[in-house]
């Protein structure tokens, strides 16, 4: 695939470029380029960022940087068990238990949620730092979700950094998935309070958490552009049926003609009937009468 030229190799983390090094320079940058293109696309266009990692993985699959991108761009395609494969293979070249939670998000995807609780309780949750912890809490949640245990979910998520004042990158997901189990448990006045905090902390927009706030108070938005199309629809239907109506008109002032015109025709060819008729009327009437001469009288017998 394409990359573009202002994509250098150079944009990808310190650490993944000392990997990276163990590779020949070529290779090492050719990697690097697709790698770029992977961070740039996963979000916004998911399938190419996965076309993207299948080309490095194929070039450096044994590099555990090659591996986790893999396993991200699957993830976002939704492919759970192809980037399961992938996050495990990582951890092992690695060792290191970074990916432990979203291992286990994978469980979830692929219908497994006991076995993502398994792993919530696992030593290595005590292994990661802060937000692989309340990441790792996020999923157990979810899991609890999947079985239908709404209330241990709404429990797993309390904890100190729900309540914590403190703004963290992990804070608005947080409060946001605290606040969709309270409103599927039905506690619909508590949820509005923990969306509306969730809105507070969400400074990059990584929730809709306004939207789902705005929707239980009762606020409908309009999207102006699907406004506007729907008003240049309405102008174009009525030009096109202005344009109808025309055309029917025409049609009709075209009928009303051709009408008159057989008619005219008709009444000629009636008139010149009459006076066809009258000439021999009239010659009749003025043919001279022949007398017989007395010479032509019949003889007698």
């Amino acid at each position: 695939m394409p990359i573009p030229d202002d994509v250098t190799g150079e944009e990808i983390d310190g650490d993944v470029r000392q990997e990276l090094q163990s590779l020949p320079k070529g290779l090492a940058e050719d990697v690097s380029r697709n790698l770029v293109m992977v961070a740039r696309l996963i979000d916004e266009d998911p399938e190419g960022a996965y076309a993207y990692s299948k080309i490095a993985l194929r070039l450096a699959s044994r590099v555990a940087a090659v591996r986790e991108a893999a396993g991200f761009a699957a993830y976002a395609n939704q492919k759970y068990s192809e980037a399961l494969a992938e996050f495990r293979a990582a951890r092992r070249m690695t060792g290191n238990v970074d990916l432990w939670p979203v291992m286990a998000d994978c469980e979830r995807g692929l219908g497994r949620p006991e076995r993502a609780l398994d792993m919530a309780g696992a030593p290595e949750v005590h292994k990661l730092d802060k937000a692989g912890q309340v990441e790792m809490r996020l999923v157990a949640a979810g899991a609890r979700r999947d079985m239908g245990q709404l209330d241990a979910a709404i429990v797993t998520l309390q904890s100190p950094e729900l309540a914590s004042n403190s703004v963290q990158p992990w804070t608005a997901r947080l409060r946001y998935a605290y606040a969709d189990a309270l409103l599927a448990a039905g506690r619909e006045d508590e949820a509005r309070e923990w969306f509306a905090k969730a809105v507070e902390s969400d400074k990059d927009g990584s929730t809709d958490a306004s939207d789902r706030l705005a929707e239980l108070d009762g606020v409908e938005f309009v999207d102006a552009l699907v406004e506007d199309e729907d008003e240049v629809a309405t102008e174009a239907e009525a030009e096109d049926e202005a344009e109808d109506e025309i055309e029917t008109a025409t049609d009709a002032e075209a009928d009303t003609e051709a009408d008159t015109e057989v008619d005219t025709e008709v009444e000629t060819e009636d008139d010149d009937e009459d006076d066809d008729e009258f000439d021999i009327v009239e010659a009749e009437r003025t043919k001279p009468v022949v007398e017989a001469d007395d010479d032509d009288e019949a003889p007698r017998g």
